[in-house]
């Protein structure tokens, strides 16, 4: 993947400040802002795994951060684009050989600092979903303690600040 795949991406989240943050951060760092190893900061992909009903969302309880969250991670040199990464990394932290993204359009951005046990400084992630059958067989990864199924209404206590908001987010773009 390169900066003008990035930014095109980019371009298919909802116009926003942060949007333009984005693109700018991409911009300046150029595909150094894509790669783990390009700095402190560095663009990840994610997928919120929604239940096909939107009533349940699948969490991993990231085994560094000690908190419930999304499937995600850092772009891959084999990643075409950012949909790839997030679709990769769903797959691998899930165990759902077979998950693919609803769409290649970016559903939320979230920029958010690391501390302990992170060798990062930040990441500038970049949202996509899935949805899947909530009888759906999974694994829980190496990166991760548990995965899990939550009703949308009744997540978990530890989450990172905002993760509700931003699922909520997700939900309200998707939905008529």
């Amino acid at each position: 993947m390169h900066t003008a795949d990035a930014l095109r991406a980019l371009d298919t989240a909802p116009a926003s400040a942060l949007r333009d943050r984005y693109r700018t951060f991409v911009e300046v760092h150029g595909d150094a802002a894509l790669r783990r190893n390009g700095g402190p900061e560095h663009l990840t992909g994610s997928c919120f795994v929604l239940s096909p009903e939107m009533t349940h969302v699948l969490l991993c309880l990231h085994r560094k951060g000690r908190f419930w969250v999304q499937f995600g991670g850092h772009v891959e040199p084999g990643d075409p684009t950012l949909a790839d990464t997030a679709r990769r990394e769903a797959r691998e932290e899930s165990g759902i050989a077979d998950l693919d993204l609803l769409s290649d359009d970016v559903v939320d951005l979230d920029r958010h600092d690391l501390h302990g046990g992170f060798s990062c400084a930040a990441h500038w992630d970049v949202g996509f979903v899935a949805l899947v059958p909530r009888d759906t067989d999974t694994v829980v990864s190496d990166e991760s303690d548990d995965v899990r199924w939550f009703p949308v209404d009744a997540l978990p206590d530890a989450l990172p600040t905002g993760f509700a908001d931003r699922l909520a987010g997700v939900l309200a773009s998707l939905r008529p």
